[in-house]
């Protein structure tokens, strides 16, 4: 093999879709420059990641199937309590790579949000946009976890935030906070697609579902009763294979289970308006597209309660709570929000620099 085509494998968590996704450019960059990409994850992440790349070398890795409740209080004591588990997935995780590197060999490893995956003798990377998570808890538990989450960064050679350098970024405090971890790389912003290109030939409103169960399946059901008596074109599109297709769906709204690649490009590029969660993989993929959308934060999970309160501030999209959503008084409220448009289009070609020098220093 050339020496400059290197083995690389890239973990991303299985923690919702938005890890995964945000690897594709990556994925595609190291792939166009000749060098042997593996994926390691799950079987819907296998699925996802050969419905856009074809026959790319995959190896499976559990994933840590977070579950939440149904209530706010709930989900944030189940994940407190998942915590142990979530530990031992992380050790289970780091045993599984050493095996791996051996039969492997890999000359660069590249983590998304997955703590075991380093290995002493490979140089690691990971990628993370929650310096400091916030646990909807105070200042004293957010220093607490940023001050653990530090130490758990320390056996990884550099780590790669996806936002922006300057000012607040996209992820504020999330990921610009005052003290930065040794060896922290801003490579601007992840999206799966490749083109910020509008298609103006039609305009639906598009449900677009994704997440951690029973949340996911929750959202659908407040959503669609409350479509089925809107007039205009929806695309609804459930984020899982798993979901039950309703009985029957009036001519206006087309349903779909789950879709990627340009198929999901296309759906998003055509929407007038976007109705999603506020995970940060998906705010990504909206300024990609150029698209306006409200926001509905997991409740529960603070991480997206954060973003979405922030990028509400700041003008950039509509939020809103999923308790007592009502679907015609939120159209009604984004109609009149100002959408700013802060990133550019080379926001979202900074990694390609920060992967050739990582690559070349190998």
């Amino acid at each position: 093999m050339n020496l400059q085509h290197r083995k690389i494998l890239i973990a991303p968590l299985d923690w919702g879709m938005g890890h995964t996704t945000r690897c594709v450019p990556l994925i595609r960059n190291l792939l166009a420059a000749g060098h042997l990409v593996t994926v390691a994850g799950n079987e819907w992440q296998r699925q996802h990641i050969k419905e856009i790349f074809g026959n790319i070398n995959f190896i499976h890795l559990d994933g840590y199937d977070i579950a939440y409740a149904r209530t706010a209080l709930t989900t944030k004591m189940h994940l407190l309590q998942s915590v142990p588990g979530i530990r031992s997935a992380i050790a289970r995780e780091h045993l599984w790579l050493q095996q791996v590197v051996t039969a492997l060999q890999p000359d660069l490893i590249i983590s998304d949000n997955r703590y075991g995956i380093y290995h002493h003798a490979v140089p690691s990377v990971i990628i993370t946009h929650q310096l400091a998570i916030q646990t909807g808890l105070g200042n004293t538990a957010n220093n607490m976890l940023q001050q653990l989450h530090y130490r758990m960064l320390r056996p990884f050679q550099q780590v790669w935030v996806p936002d922006v350098a300057t000012g607040n970024g996209l992820g504020n405090r999330l990921s610009h906070p005052a003290t930065l971890p040794p060896n922290t790389h801003y490579i601007g912003l992840l999206s799966q697609f490749e083109t910020d290109d509008r298609n103006s030939a039609d305009h639906h409103l598009l449900v677009l579902l994704s997440g951690p169960e029973p949340q996911r399946t929750m959202l659908a059901q407040i959503l669609w009763q409350q479509l089925l008596h809107y007039t205009g074109k929806v695309v609804f599109v459930e984020g899982s294979d798993n979901a039950v297709a309703p009985g029957q769906i009036p001519d206006h709204i087309t349903h779909h289970k789950r879709l990627s690649g340009s198929a999901l490009q296309s759906v998003i590029s055509c929407a007038s308006m976007v109705i999603c969660r506020s995970g940060y993989s998906s705010v990504m993929d909206l300024i990609r597209l150029q698209c306006k959308a409200i926001l509905i934060p997991t409740p529960g999970q603070t991480e997206q309660e954060y973003l979405g309160k922030i990028l509400h501030e700041n003008g950039l999209f509509y939020s809103t709570d999923q308790n007592g959503f009502h679907l015609a008084q939120a159209l009604a409220n984004a109609a009149g929000f100002p959408f700013c448009q802060v990133f550019k289009a080379e926001d979202f070609d900074v990694f390609a620099h920060r992967l050739t020098t990582t690559l070349n220093d190998l």
